[in-house]
């Protein structure tokens, strides 16, 4: 499973650098958040701040902490930009939606497991769901007043 997951994720990274369609409605101008910070803070975090220190370990600290923000530089460029796409905004909202729909299960797994220890899990699941709290806040206000999704600038 996880085998398809990597590899889903690389034809996604290959459609978005190569593929002629998706390439012409790409805005360089407007994606301009440096995503390297992201992956050193992750990095270091991933060093200072894990469960046992194991390769194993640190790596999986780090994928759970670039998961975490991984939305951050989605979330510039919609503001950027200003105007959402349907489908774009409806991709967004059932990412955010996953990830608080997530917490619940970490709260039933620590109601009924004696020993669930994941903490790092939580704390970071909280931290990706509070990053979406402003787009669900707008998704709501356009859903409710039947408008088309706009962020502010």
């Amino acid at each position: 499973m996880k085998l398809v997951f990597i590899g889903s994720s690389l034809a996604i990274v290959w459609c978005m650098r190569y593929h002629r369609v998706v390439r012409r409605s790409y805005d360089r101008e407007l994606d301009t958040f440096r995503y390297w910070i992201l992956l050193t803070a992750c990095s270091v975090l991933a060093l200072v701040l894990h469960e046992k220190f194991t390769l194993q370990e640190v790596f999986w600290a780090f994928s759970i902490y670039l998961e975490a923000v991984a939305i951050l530089p989605q979330l510039v460029l919609l503001q950027r930009s200003g105007n959402v796409d349907n489908l774009t905004g409806q991709y967004v909202f059932f990412l955010g939606a996953y990830r608080a729909f997530y917490i619940l299960n970490w709260i039933y797994r620590y109601l009924t497991e004696p020993h669930f220890t994941r903490w790092i899990s939580c704390v970071s699941g909280l931290v990706q769901t509070a990053l979406y709290a402003d787009f669900f806040y707008y998704y709501f206000i356009s859903w409710k007043n039947n408008a088309k999704l706009q962020l502010p600038a």
